[in-house]
Formats: structure tokens, C-alpha cells, sequence
């Protein structure tokens, strides 16, 4: 049985399966809900609990022994079984398989791994624990969920706050839920209860965003040019190397023109956009750069890389940082200065 993450409290409240299994790259969502139930299963009598991370010299007989044994004083017992790589192997996945098929009826069981791809979830092994159990997927929230959630937490410490400040509080900690937690804790100490001022919240927090390649894709296919801008700030000020921020505009352009060049030959959108190879957020992006972008604007596009490139190579005049801030907001369609082919006055 599949549930959502908002799901979960309402069904430890009603009953407790014998398997559980959590997977998704959101941290604070895993960590929480992991923690719902663990509680649960106190509650439900299982005084001990058995921690077994999978590593490379983890022994897979230890799980099914340790599903066979009785807990320490014959009470019932919590086994919590860890994958960070998400990659049981044959022979995990042949235990996880039999547990599934006979899990003991005094214990719980819970399963914890990263963001699974598309191909592990159809294996036989997340299959059986499905079947046997409930899964429970954690993903980050999108950008415009955010000051919801962040409301709905302030509540819990019985404070609210108006649009202006829930939207800088989603500016400060987006991408990193688990610095947000902590942000809205300190508020609930630092700040009374009711209406926080925007003032007095803006003291109090530290920017706390994190940030990816994949974020400043979106922002630039989806014509934000300003959150794009942010992004390349952010990642400049992080460290991130130029190679990989390059490749992944690089993707975006390449992909935008060959959704174009299909439209143009008669390709519904939607038929092009997944013949790109391009999903989650990037795909709704995309299609909003279809619409946005005139087909005489990629070869400019490919050039302005091009010589971007040789920049960040050290080949040419110019800061390159400054050079991707200018080809991010030309793919947001918004005004900027042309790149500067300064490569043959080098």
C-alpha cells in the first residue's frame, strides 16, 4: 500500500503494518516520518528496537535471523533496517523478498533508503515489501508549497504570519527543509505567540537556501530570470563549480531546440517534451520555454555557450560567473547584454 507522507499520522492512529518502507531524497520528511513510526510502535509494545545499516560487510542472514528471534525478554520488537545506498543487491533483495513473504507477526519492521530510481521501484523486492506493507515516498516540496508548509508549522507554536513574511521565510530556506525546522524553532523561542512582525522575523532568521543545477534549470526554462539570478548567486557563493552549471544549460538549450525543431514538424508539445527526456519539474519548464521561445533565438543561444565555455576555460576576457548570469536570462527571455566574443582578442 502506497501513502502520502500527510497520510501517515491518521493511519498509525488506526492500525500498524507489520513493514514499512520510506524512501525519497527529502531528509526532514524521512527523519519525521521515521520517527512517526518508531513512536507508533512503542505504543504498540515494541520496547526494543534492532538498528541494522547495510554496508558492505553487512551479512543479509542477519536481517531473517534477527526477523526470527523473539525481542530480549520475549516482548515484541522494532527492526530498523538502513540502505543508503538504496541497493540491496541478489542477496538483499532475496531476504527482503522472504521477509516480505513471512514477516513475524511480533515485530515491525522498517525500511529506510534514498530517492530510488524509476527501475527499483519495479523490482521484486520493493514490489514484495509494498505488498506486505506500506511505502511511504518523501520528496522536497515544490517552491510555491513552501510558505504553506511554513505556516502550518508556525502554527504548531501558535504563530502566524502574513504572506510578505512566509514568502521571505521560503526565500531563506528553500531547499533545505531541515535548516527551516530549525529556523521556525528558534522563531517559537525568540518570538511570542500570535502575528510575527516582518521586522522582527527578518532579525532573527539567517538565510538558509540551498540550492541545485536542477533548481537554476527550472528557474531558466520557466522564464524566471530574477530566481535565476538568486540560484547562480547562491551556487557561486557555495563553491560550485562552473563545469557542471555550463553542462546542465547546456542540456536545457539542447533540449529546447530540438522541442522546437519537433513542434515545428507537426509534434504535439506535450509528445515532444517527453521525447526530450526531460521530467519532474524541468518537464512543466520546458514546456512554458516552448511556448516562450522563438526558434531563431537557439543558434545565438548555442554561440553565447560556446564562447561561455572557452571563458570558464580561461580562454578570452571576461569574468565567466558574470557571462552564465547573462546567458541564464536570455533563456528566461529577459533583457540582457549580449555575451562578449572576446576569444580572439585573448
Amino acid at each position: 500500500m502506497d501513502l502520502r507522507l500527510n497520510q501517515l499520522a491518521a493511519h498509525l492512529e488506526r492500525t500498524l503494518a507489520p513493514l514499512y518502507l520510506i524512501h525519497g531524497d527529502e531528509p526532514l520528511f524521512a527523519i519525521e516520518a521515521g520517527d512517526a513510526i518508531r513512536d507508533a510502535a512503542r505504543r504498540a509494545g515494541c520496547d526494543e528496537r534492532e538498528v541494522l545499516v547495510v554496508d558492505t560487510a553487512f551479512r543479509w542472514d542477519a536481517l531473517l535471523a534477527a526477523n526470527a528471534n523473539l525481542g530480549l525478554f520475549g516482548t515484541r520488537k522494532m527492526l530498523d533496517l538502513r540502505i543508503p545506498s538504496g541497493k540491496p543487491g541478489v542477496d538483499g533483495a532475496k531476504a527482503l523478498e522472504t521477509l516480505a513473504r513471512a514477516p513475524n507477526p511480533d515485530h515491525i519492521t522498517l525500511v529506510t533508503c534514498p530517492k530510488l530510481e524509476r527501475a527499483t521501484q519495479q523490482s521484486g523486492w520493493f514490489s514484495a515489501l509494498g505488498a506486505a506493507g506500506v511505502v511511504v515516498a518523501v520528496y522536497p516540496l515544490d517552491r510555491d508549497e513552501l510558505p504553506a508548509w511554513i505556516a502550518a508549522r508556525l502554527s504548531r507554536a501558535r504563530q502566524r504570519a502574513g504572506p510578505e513574511t512566509l514568502a521571505f521565510l521560503a526565500d531563506r530556506c528553500e531547499g533545505n527543509l531541515l535548516a527551516a525546522r530549525q529556523e521556525i524553532e528558534k522563531l517559537a523561542l525568540l518570538l511570542p505567540e500570535g502575528e510575527l512582525a516582518y521586522d522582527a522575523v527578518e532579525r532573527a532568521v539567517a538565510d538558509v537556501a540551498r540550492y541545485d543545477v536542477f533548481d537554476l534549470s527550472a528557474a531558466c526554462l520557466g522564464g524566471d530570470g530574477a530566481r535565476a539570478l538568486k540560484i547562480i548567486a547562491a551556487l557561486e557563493a557555495e563553491g560550485e563549480g562552473l563545469p557542471l552549471l555550463l553542462w546542465q544549460v547546456g542540456e536545457d538549450i539542447h533540449a529546447l531546440a530540438a522541442v522546437l525543431e519537433a513542434t515545428a514538424g507537426g509534434t504535439p508539445l506535450a509528445a515532444a517534451v517527453r521525447n526530450a527526456r526531460v521530467w519532474g519539474k524541468r518537464q512543466a519548464a520546458l514546456e512554458r520555454a516552448a511556448r516562450r521561445v522563438k526558434p531563431a533565438a537557439i543558434a545565438p543561444m548555442v554561440r553565447s555557450l560556446a564562447t561561455l565555455d572557452a571563458l570558464a576555460k580561461g580562454i578570452g576576457r571576461g569574468n565567466a560567473w558574470d557571462e552564465l548570469r547573462t546567458l541564464a536570462l536570455t533563456l528566461a527571455g529577459k533583457p540582457a547584454v549580449p555575451l562578449a566574443s572576446a576569444i580572439g582578442s585573448a
